[in-house]
């Protein structure tokens, strides 16, 4: 290896790590924002506490609106510039979110939740950014490496919730949300460390050729197969983890389990990231999309079982996987649609129709949870009826799909 290849190796690990280590500590609000955002709502409500998911409902708008903006803005000023300013985003989130709890304002806190996942959609991109500041041999890796801080940040976020969200008592939770200010000044001290040049962020030249419409794209079956896969993936995911701690509370388990619960959730959504690529590698895109159906289809069975402690938890390992392989699978076949000249447009576009779709289901969340009465166990069953067939529906279309396209001729874009 030449010695500008080793350079350029040990500059990429370099950035990969800096960047790992802001996705363990700016990554970590969103466990904070999702796994009391339901239970915020529910204490702040007097009345109508089917509304009470719908802060993290603004959590999920502000990531799917926050996507664009973030991508312009980085195009525009550079990563390092884009990453710090998310960063910022989103310790003021977490300032609005406390306040509103403070104040005892609903519409405030969910604002501030908004804003957080605004500064999520920057966190989004860090993976991304890896990639681009690596040479090809190590993209892997740096992808991995930031992935891993994804791991952390699922064990962070919730430890910060079980350790301060009495420490404004006795207000509950604003304390935790304080936390999420010191987490975004942290990332920023820590992101504007980055040293990539920001014109790595360039991809090389477009290829040549006319682009096609999105709706010529979108028609593709193949398209509407991966799309299908990965909105129902991520929806039914959001559907069960914002309903989680509603329904565990409600059966009376402790605040404190409930966010352990979402802590063993997110571990599982990101560290199986460590090994789908190669899985994919080996069986096929189809074939891991299907495998995480099935997984799903497995978590709503093990929830519909019974609602103690371990069936909870374990129901949401199963959910986390299952989105893992659903979603990071169906993604790889989406990008089998597209040329590299139309892959900005189309991913914005998906982006943007795939978190408003879980911005919906997490709202619905909260409706379901509370519309038999009270009882959080039905209203967590009823989660899961919904699952069920859902994904169930999914899977025997992919399967019909596949089916359809072995008999004839598939040609990828790429």
């Amino acid at each position: 290896m030449s010695t500008k290849a080793t350079r350029d190796i040990d500059a990429a690990k370099r950035t990969a790590l800096t960047i790992a280590a802001a996705q363990a500590i700016v990554g970590a609000a969103a466990p904070v924002a999702i796994s009391i955002g339901g239970l915020s709502g529910y204490y702040l409500l007097a009345a109508d506490k089917s509304l009470s998911t719908l802060p993290v409902t603004g959590f999920n708008i502000g990531v799917a609106v926050g996507a664009l903006p973030a991508a312009l803005l980085m195009r525009a000023t550079g990563r390092r510039f884009g990453f710090v300013s998310g960063a910022l985003v989103t310790a003021i989130g977490g300032a609005v979110a406390a306040l509103g709890l403070l104040q005892h304002l609903f519409w405030l806190f969910a604002v501030g939740l908004a804003v957080i996942g605004s500064g999520s959609a920057f966190v989004q991109q860090y993976r991304f950014a890896a990639a681009d500041a690596s040479p090809p041999i190590f993209k892997p890796k740096a992808i991995s490496w930031v992935l891993g801080g994804g791991v952390f940040a699922a064990i962070i976020g919730p430890q910060l919730v079980i350790q301060t969200k009495d420490l404004l008592a006795p207000v509950e939770f604003a304390g935790a949300f304080l936390s999420v200010i010191g987490l975004g000044l942290v990332g920023v001290a820590i992101l504007a460390t980055l040293k990539f040049e920001d014109h790595v962020d360039d991809a090389a030249p477009v290829a040549a050729g006319t682009e096609r419409s999105l709706a010529t794209i979108a028609a593709q079956p193949r398209f509407i197969v991966a799309f299908l896969c990965a909105v129902t993936s991520y929806a039914l995911m959001s559907l069960l983890m914002t309903g989680a701690p509603l329904a565990m509370v409600g059966c009376g388990f402790s605040q404190t389990e409930a966010t352990l619960g979402i802590s063993w959730h997110v571990m599982a959504m990101f560290a199986p990231s460590f090994f789908t690529g190669n899985l994919i590698a080996r069986f096929g895109k189809e074939t891991i999309v299907a495998a995480g159906l099935l997984i799903l289809i497995v978590c709503s069975i093990v929830a519909l079982s019974g609602v103690e402690l371990w069936q909870f938890w374990l129901a949401l390992i199963l959910l986390g996987v299952g989105w893992n392989f659903g979603f990071i699978g169906a993604t790889a076949m989406l990008t089998s649609t597209y040329t590299s000249a139309e892959k900005n447009k189309v991913q914005g576009v998906h982006d943007f129709a795939l978190f408003g779709t879980v911005a919906f289901a997490s709202l619905m969340s909260g409706f379901t949870v509370n519309a038999f009465g009270g009882s959080a166990e039905l209203g967590w069953a009823m989660l899961n009826w919904i699952l069920l067939p859902v994904a169930a529906i999914c899977l025997v279309i992919l399967v019909l799909h596949v089916i359809s396209e072995r008999r004839g001729a598939f040609h990828p874009a790429q």
